[in-house]
């Protein structure tokens, strides 16, 4: 559609339902707003000539299985309220231009970078180049396009900004080059290979998987070519809960060696026993192994290993008693996935900056607080800074924020909503 065609669709409720449906009753005129700024902006940069499509990605919150993807194991993890937004348009040649709200203007030619380069590494032209190779790996097309995007799922949230990116750049090159026959799992995993590859950086599947998804997803990555996808049917607000993210002011900034410890310490573990990764091993192999594993990988392979063992199977148990409504349950799981993490995986803030542990801190009061109403914490996301995770009853959640406001800024603590559905072409 033309500039102005999309901006009376938009101006005169033509996606009021999608808005409804995506970020409540209550956002929808803040966001037909935010999609019109988005158009304006476009045609800014770009000119009003030519069509045009608009897409959204949702940022994701993990619920379960704090760094078990990329040792073939299972996450439970759902698509949030918060996401990017993305205006763009077909060229006729193989440049991409993707001018990103508040960052410089990336142009990359996709006839000439189209392996990895060590000189491009953590940026987000890497991105760019990385998907087109992923998509012409399966035997799908790509090709050139301009685009403006905005966001809200912020850096550094633990909500997977980056993930959410990836998969926007996928979801364009899918449904202009692509006739829309990409699946999400398939644009999840040619991101994830984006992200290796090109980035560099040794991420599993899980972020990707749930951007592109949505809604609550229980995610088994046994074989992580074909992933299991399983949706949740579980309404945490119908429960009398919100899921709140609580920012800390930590950035995730120079953290690329603390979460690429994590996946090469598991594996090196596994190498022991001649596996690829840990999926399929038991506690107890483990520990027979500790005398030989303490010279071989050191202490903290192996309590990250242990971590991996336990939180493989409480992913699982998270699923089921969601399905079943048994709260408590969940709750209880909840709050010992984040002690595993904070003990075992050793997530929770880094060893490089000893006076920064804001996500420790914001553990130690919310766990009090949390204690006395009957709710749940644990670390949010990759870890190490960011975000904490924490399920309030509702009729709490109001004091929750204030209390954590009060500590981290105003602003820090957001309430969610679960976005039912992923990567999406809206217009």
């Amino acid at each position: 559609m033309k500039i102005n065609e999309i901006k009376d669709i938009i101006r005169n409720g033509g996606i009021d339902g999608y808005l409804t449906r995506q970020y409540g009753d209550g956002a929808v005129d803040v966001q037909r707003k935010r999609y019109l700024a988005a158009v304006d902006s476009y045609e800014n940069m770009y000119g009003g000539d030519g069509d045009i499509s608009v897409f959204s990605v949702g940022g994701r919150s993990e619920i379960s299985g704090n760094h078990t993807d990329h040792n073939n194991g299972r996450v439970v993890a759902a698509a949030v309220d918060l996401d990017i937004i993305a205006v763009a348009s077909k060229r006729d040649d193989l440049t991409v231009n993707v001018s990103s709200e508040g960052f410089p203007q990336d142009t990359v030619d996709l006839s000439i970078y189209t392996e990895p380069r060590d000189d491009m590494f953590f940026t987000s032209a890497s991105i760019i180049a990385g998907v087109a190779d992923g998509l012409s790996r399966r035997g799908y097309s790509f090709g050139g396009f301009d685009a403006y995007t905005t966001s809200n799922v912020l850096g550094g949230s633990g909500l997977s900004s980056s993930a959410a990116f990836e998969v926007m750049i996928g979801n364009i090159q899918n449904h202009f080059y692509c006739d829309g026959k990409v699946t999400s799992p398939e644009i999840a995993m040619i991101s994830q290979y984006a992200e290796n590859k090109y980035f560099g950086k040794p991420c599993g599947l899980m972020d990707q998987t749930a951007c592109a998804v949505g809604g609550f997803v229980a995610i088994d990555f046994a074989d992580p070519t074909s992933p299991v996808i399983s949706p949740v049917a579980f309404d945490l607000t119908g429960a009398g809960y919100s899921l709140c993210i609580v920012s800390t002011g930590g950035s995730h900034a120079d953290l690329n060696d603390d979460y690429a410890s994590i996946p090469a310490e598991m594996k090196a573990v596994a190498a022991h026993f001649g596996r690829p990764v840990l999926r399929g091993l038991e506690e107890t192999d483990i520990i027979k192994a500790i005398p030989t594993l303490r010279e071989k990988t050191g202490d903290r392979a192996i309590l990250r290993a242990l971590h991996f063992i336990s939180e493989d199977k409480r992913a699982g148990l998270v699923a089921e008693v969601l399905r079943r409504g048994d709260l408590d349950s969940f709750l209880s799981l909840i709050s010992r996935s984040g002690d595993s993490s904070y003990k075992y995986l050793q997530n929770v803030y880094t060893v490089k900056d000893p006076r920064e542990e804001g996500l420790a801190l914001a553990l130690r009061i919310s766990e009090d607080y949390l204690c006395e109403i009957g709710g749940a914490c644990r670390v949010h996301g990759g870890g190490f800074a960011g975000t904490i995770q924490a399920f309030v009853p509702t009729n709490k959640v109001e004091d929750y924020r204030v209390l954590m406001d009060s500590a981290f800024g105003d602003g820090a603590c957001r309430v969610l909503s679960v976005r039912p559905d992923g990567a999406v072409k809206v217009l």
